[in-house]
């Protein structure tokens, strides 16, 4: 009986050391995670799963609400106007980087009203096109290519961008107007000197059923939203827009392989707070995540997705925004590209 009160004493002492470090951090509030999204995405996924783990690991309740509306702009103002204390974040995908070039009049200002918290994951997106779109490969790239995810068959990148027989540029479906995927068609039309038109649709969701039904001939979308589709023969894969070969789509070659240099177009998904929040406020939240994420379980859950989890600092995810707020600002004013 003393042995038990003795545990028990010491477990409330560690149970109130971890409370005092919560407090000293100033993360003694419950928090509230905003999603710039409808539930059931790819964003929203990873911020219950985030925001779960969170709670767990804090003991203090961890709310997910969904702020979707102007591509994340409506959740975005929002957040940039909470309390400064840990108690209000913001997830966000690269989307946000995209917004500052396409809307003309934000009343937040993204890069100074918010301070970089965490990136749990990059993903890249995947260049499809419909099975019936296919020609014939030779035996030996029939062999090459007999465990790989491209379905065989798949035309070649030149074949796919190339003009109608009468002259007309080819339909390329994004996941909408200033979307990552909407950027990554414009790159890659940019890079390979082709004349691409764009035809967006509302979500990666739409857009990859349009292309499977044979709608439009090639589409950008997200390879979590693609995945089911290949493997359902629904649709071809022709290359993924990363740095690297997706452990999701392990066959599907990047563009750089197929000869598009330099080209790498990956959607982050992280965590903003607002600007004026401590440092060793989101240092801690930096660390809880960072130990959450560093979880096996975590790990796997994320890969299955098709994201590559996030190795970033703090400052280094900032660093991220930033560079990417400058490179999609170039390409949206050499398109012209507005939507308001």
């Amino acid at each position: 009986m003393a042995a038990a009160a003795v545990l028990a004493l010491a477990l409330a002492g560690v149970w109130q050391s971890h409370r005092g470090a919560l407090a000293a951090a100033g993360l003694a509030k419950p928090i509230t995670i905003v999603v710039t999204f409808p539930p059931g995405g790819g964003t929203d996924w990873l911020a219950r799963r985030l925001g779960a783990a969170l709670q767990q690991r804090m003991g203090q309740s961890v709310v997910v609400e969904n702020r979707p509306g102007a591509s994340g702009n409506i959740g975005a103002r929002e957040v940039a106007r909470a309390a400064a204390d840990g108690s209000v974040l913001l997830m966000v995908n690269s989307a946000f980087a995209i917004n500052p070039g396409v809307y003309r009049q934000l009343d937040f200002d993204p890069l100074r009203d918010f301070r970089a918290v965490f990136n749990a994951g990059t993903i890249a997106s995947v260049l499809v096109q419909p099975p019936e779109r296919a020609v014939q490969k030779s035996a030996a790239e029939d062999s090459a290519t007999q465990d790989s995810a491209v379905a065989v068959g798949t035309p070649s990148l030149t074949e796919a961008l190339a003009p109608s027989a009468d002259g007309a540029a080819p339909a390329i479906a994004s996941c909408g107007n200033g979307t990552p995927q909407h950027m990554a068609a414009e790159m890659l039309a940019q890079a390979t000197h082709a004349r691409l038109q764009h035809v967006p649709y509302k979500g990666c969701g739409p857009a990859a059923l349009a292309v499977a039904a044979g709608q439009v001939p090639v589409g950008v979308v997200t390879i979590s939203t693609a995945a089911p589709l290949i493997a359902d023969g629904r649709l071809r894969a022709l290359a993924v827009t990363g740095r690297q070969r997706s452990a999701q789509l392990a066959g599907v070659p990047t563009l750089v392989e197929l000869g598009v240099a330099d080209f790498a177009v990956e959607q982050w998904h992280g965590l903003l707070a607002p600007a004026a929040t401590p440092a060793p406020v989101i240092d801690r939240l930096h660390r809880l995540l960072a130990q959450i994420l560093a979880e096996p379980e975590m790990q796997q859950a994320l890969r299955e997705q098709g994201y590559v989890p996030g190795r970033e600092s703090a400052a280094q995810f900032g660093q991220l925004i930033a560079a990417d707020m400058a490179r999609y600002a170039a390409v949206t004013a050499q398109l012209g590209l507005k939507v308001d």
